[in-house]
């Protein structure tokens, strides 16, 4: 498919609360509705026991099963101008039922570039306390799990062998590098 000229009109074919098709010459693709994006966090547990991460799994629609992910939600669902770091913060606490002393902005990031614009922004967050039992908001059960960092790839093979999908910005985890 040809890149379409930057002056080409892009069209909404349609639009819902949260995603609105766009397209762009003979290219379509899916976008955010009301500009919204997307905060990720990589939660770091450095506790006596050991270096962990947390992970939460939950049903997901359009996979129609379970899916393991690092903890995220939407940027400016409810309040134009908010935040990453505020988002970042509300959801890991809803979700994991944990708190972070200290947050690091790793930057902007595309979740399937070829058929979605919407972005990311990944969050680590560091020095965790457990504040509550986490599982979500509004009937998400998501389930939470702390996994030891040196047996990441064993968890994550025992996961899919058992038909849960596997988001993709689990696969960070098992090659290192944001980990340090």
């Amino acid at each position: 498919m040809t890149r379409p000229a930057p002056d080409t009109p892009i069209e909404t074919r349609w639009e819902g609360r949260f995603v609105t098709v766009k397209q762009q010459g003979n290219w379509e693709y899916v976008a955010r509705s009301r500009g919204i994006h997307a905060a990720v966090i990589l939660a770091i547990d450095d506790a006596s026991d050991g270096r962990h991460v947390i992970l939460v799994e939950q049903y997901r629609v359009p996979l129609k099963r379970n899916c393991l992910e690092l903890p995220a939600g939407l940027v400016g669902d409810d309040s134009a101008g908010e935040a990453a770091e505020i988002a970042a913060a509300r959801e890991l606490e809803e979700e994991t039922g944990y708190r972070a002393a200290t947050w690091r902005n790793v930057g902007e990031f595309f979740s399937s570039p070829g058929m979605v614009s919407e972005s990311f922004t990944l969050l680590v967050a560091s020095g965790l306390t457990r504040i509550g039992d986490g599982g979500g908001v509004d009937g998400e059960d998501i389930i939470v799990h702390r996994v030891p960092l040196d047996r990441i790839a064993d968890f994550v093979a025992a996961k899919r062998a058992d038909g849960c999908g596997i988001d993709v910005r689990v696969a960070m985890l098992l090659a290192g590098g944001l980990l340090a």
